[in-house]
């Protein structure tokens, strides 16, 4: 919890929050008083009336803090629509980062993190879960997903049956608090690891991207070479390295040498 969060919820005419007891709780922890205040839910199940109830508040001149539940406002979370409502009505939108899961799980991964993809909850039916992983099998990117406690060893099982399961891997268990876990790995080894294991908590699992270990070195600098027709030395590098999901010093190593060469 940052000082600025604090402030909002000291000052705020009306608070929403996904889980009122929850939002209480850390209003009491940190000494914030609601004096008379108002705390409305907002969650997944609130409909279209109190997105325009919290608007119409909002356009008459208050101002509304939306709390969120163990994850970032707006990111993969109902908060999300309440915030595309109000911006739709010209009423200003600010934000009091805190922990995010995303860039947490990045930062604990060991995964290569100067390009990611944050895919966030797949389907829950198993076949259309499939088809989406299958259409990200080949993008140059770590990818990120959100996953239910109660899937996670499913989801996993998917995830090595269709990108491979010697693609690596990494599952982060509720970040930043008390029971922090990571579980790093191949897809094949946390696929049995989570198997039929029952685990609690917010789930994020991150995957190696495509390709980093199987491009041979010929293959670099034949596409060096095609994109330095065209390109400098530099920009020539940061193209490949995405293209074929490298690091990019590595790539830029080789546009060194290539160009000492020529």
């Amino acid at each position: 919890m940052t000082l600025r969060g604090l402030d909002i919820l000291a000052s705020a005419d009306l608070i929403a929050a996904e889980d009122t007891r929850t939002a209480r709780k850390l209003m009491d922890i940190h000494g914030v008083s609601l004096d008379g205040r108002k705390v409305v839910a907002f969650h997944d199940h609130s409909g279209e009336g109190a997105v325009a109830r919290l608007v119409a508040d909002m356009k008459g001149g208050k101002s509304v803090a939306y709390v969120s539940e163990a994850g970032t406002p707006l990111v993969a979370d109902p908060g999300y629509e309440l915030g595309r409502a109000a911006i739709a009505e010209g009423i200003s939108v600010s934000t009091a980062p805190g922990a995010s899961a995303v860039l947490a799980a990045l930062t604990v991964s060991g995964l290569a993190t100067d390009r990611f993809a944050f895919v966030g909850f797949l389907p829950a039916a198993r076949q259309q879960r499939q088809t989406e992983i299958a259409a990200l099998r080949d993008l140059p990117f770590t990818l990120v997903f959100y996953e239910s406690p109660k899937r996670v060893g499913e989801m996993l099982g998917n995830l090595r049956d269709v990108l491979g399961g010697a693609r690596e891997a990494v599952v982060c268990r509720e970040l930043t608090k008390k029971f922090e876990e990571v579980s790093r790995g191949s897809l094949a080894v946390l696929a049995t690891a989570f198997d039929r294991r029952v685990v609690k908590g917010e789930i994020v699992v991150l995957v190696g991207r495509a390709g980093a270990v199987e491009v041979a070195d010929d293959d670099i600098a034949g596409a060096l070479r095609e994109a330095m027709k065209t390109m400098r030395v530099k920009d020539a590098a940061t193209a490949v390295s995405g293209a074929l999901g490298l690091p990019r010093r590595q790539v830029y190593q080789i546009a060194l040498q290539l160009g000492g060469d020529e």
